[in-house]
Protein backbone atom coordinates (compact mmCIF):
# COMPACT_ATOMS: atom_id res chain seq x y z
CA UNK A 1 0.00 0.00 0.00
CA UNK A 2 1.23 3.63 -0.72
CA UNK A 3 2.11 6.00 2.04
CA UNK A 4 -0.27 8.82 2.19
CA UNK A 5 0.72 12.11 0.88
CA UNK A 6 1.72 14.31 3.54
CA UNK A 7 -1.31 16.74 3.10
CA UNK A 8 -3.57 13.86 3.32
CA UNK A 9 -2.41 13.25 6.96
CA UNK A 10 -3.41 16.29 8.19
CA UNK A 11 -6.35 16.96 6.36
CA UNK A 12 -9.75 17.23 7.91
CA UNK A 13 -10.41 18.98 11.23
CA UNK A 14 -9.13 18.90 14.36
CA UNK A 15 -9.89 20.37 18.02
CA UNK A 16 -8.33 22.78 19.71
CA UNK A 17 -6.89 20.64 22.58
CA UNK A 18 -4.64 23.45 24.59
CA UNK A 19 -2.92 26.70 23.97
CA UNK A 20 -0.15 28.40 26.08
CA UNK A 21 -1.99 31.80 26.00
CA UNK A 22 -5.63 31.21 26.25
CA UNK A 23 -7.37 28.83 28.56
CA UNK A 24 -10.45 26.21 28.32
CA UNK A 25 -12.85 28.99 28.58
CA UNK A 26 -11.76 31.22 25.92
CA UNK A 27 -10.89 28.87 23.51
CA UNK A 28 -14.46 27.53 23.24
CA UNK A 29 -16.43 30.65 24.19
CA UNK A 30 -18.27 30.71 21.25
CA UNK A 31 -18.09 27.65 19.79
CA UNK A 32 -15.45 24.13 20.51
CA UNK A 33 -11.93 26.07 18.80
CA UNK A 34 -10.91 24.13 15.73
CA UNK A 35 -8.94 24.24 12.64
CA UNK A 36 -10.20 22.86 9.63
CA UNK A 37 -7.79 21.61 6.53
CA UNK A 38 -9.11 20.91 3.23
CA UNK A 39 -7.68 18.48 0.89
CA UNK A 40 -6.39 21.52 -1.23
CA UNK A 41 -4.66 24.07 0.09
CA UNK A 42 -7.31 26.05 2.13
CA UNK A 43 -8.36 25.65 5.90
CA UNK A 44 -10.18 27.85 8.29
CA UNK A 45 -10.36 28.13 12.42
CA UNK A 46 -11.79 29.55 15.12
CA UNK A 47 -11.70 30.24 18.83
CA UNK A 48 -12.43 32.55 21.69
CA UNK A 49 -13.25 35.49 19.85
CA UNK A 50 -10.68 34.75 16.92
CA UNK A 51 -11.10 33.38 13.35
CA UNK A 52 -9.95 33.17 9.92
CA UNK A 53 -9.23 31.67 6.83
CA UNK A 54 -6.11 29.81 6.42
CA UNK A 55 -3.47 29.16 3.42
CA UNK A 56 -1.50 26.28 4.04
CA UNK A 57 1.52 24.54 2.81
CA UNK A 58 2.18 20.58 3.89
CA UNK A 59 6.28 19.69 4.09
CA UNK A 60 8.35 17.65 6.17
CA UNK A 61 10.33 18.04 9.07
CA UNK A 62 12.89 15.20 10.56
CA UNK A 63 10.65 12.93 8.57
CA UNK A 64 6.78 14.36 9.90
CA UNK A 65 4.40 16.31 8.38
CA UNK A 66 4.70 19.86 8.66
CA UNK A 67 1.94 22.10 8.26
CA UNK A 68 2.89 26.28 7.90
CA UNK A 69 -0.11 28.65 7.22
CA UNK A 70 -0.85 32.14 7.06
CA UNK A 71 -4.04 33.26 8.22
CA UNK A 72 -6.45 36.52 7.57
CA UNK A 73 -9.64 37.29 9.62
CA UNK A 74 -10.39 38.92 12.52
CA UNK A 75 -9.63 39.24 16.59
CA UNK A 76 -13.07 40.10 18.10
CA UNK A 77 -14.44 42.34 15.21
CA UNK A 78 -11.07 43.98 14.31
CA UNK A 79 -9.41 42.87 11.02
CA UNK A 80 -6.50 40.72 12.12
CA UNK A 81 -3.80 38.25 10.22
CA UNK A 82 -0.83 36.28 10.86
CA UNK A 83 0.82 33.11 10.94
CA UNK A 84 1.29 29.37 12.13
CA UNK A 85 3.13 26.25 11.85
CA UNK A 86 2.57 22.55 13.05
CA UNK A 87 4.37 19.35 13.14
CA UNK A 88 2.51 15.72 13.41
CA UNK A 89 3.79 14.42 16.03
CA UNK A 90 1.63 10.83 17.14
CA UNK A 91 -1.58 11.93 16.86
CA UNK A 92 -0.99 15.38 17.98
CA UNK A 93 -0.64 18.42 15.99
CA UNK A 94 1.74 20.62 17.64
CA UNK A 95 3.27 24.23 17.07
CA UNK A 96 3.16 28.05 17.08
CA UNK A 97 0.01 30.22 16.37
CA UNK A 98 0.84 34.25 16.15
CA UNK A 99 -0.84 37.00 15.55
CA UNK A 100 0.50 39.73 13.47
CA UNK A 101 1.52 42.40 16.02
CA UNK A 102 0.23 41.01 18.65
CA UNK A 103 -0.12 36.98 20.81
CA UNK A 104 1.72 34.09 20.11
CA UNK A 105 0.80 31.10 21.69
CA UNK A 106 1.86 27.37 21.65
CA UNK A 107 -1.11 25.39 20.05
CA UNK A 108 -1.93 21.28 20.27
CA UNK A 109 -4.34 19.83 18.20
CA UNK A 110 -6.08 16.62 18.31
CA UNK A 111 -8.29 15.10 15.15
CA UNK A 112 -12.04 15.46 15.66
CA UNK A 113 -13.53 11.99 16.21
CA UNK A 114 -16.32 11.70 13.97
CA UNK A 115 -19.05 11.23 16.79
CA UNK A 116 -18.72 14.61 18.31
CA UNK A 117 -21.35 16.99 17.82
CA UNK A 118 -20.54 20.53 16.74
CA UNK A 119 -20.58 24.08 18.69
CA UNK A 120 -19.40 25.15 22.45
CA UNK A 121 -19.68 22.36 24.60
Amino acid sequence: MAKPKASQSVAGRWLIDTMTMWDRDFIDAEVRGYFEFGDGRFGRFQFGYVQGQVDYRVSERASKPLVEFSWNGADEMDPARGRGWLVLEGEALKGMFYIHAGDESGIVLRRKAETQKEGKR
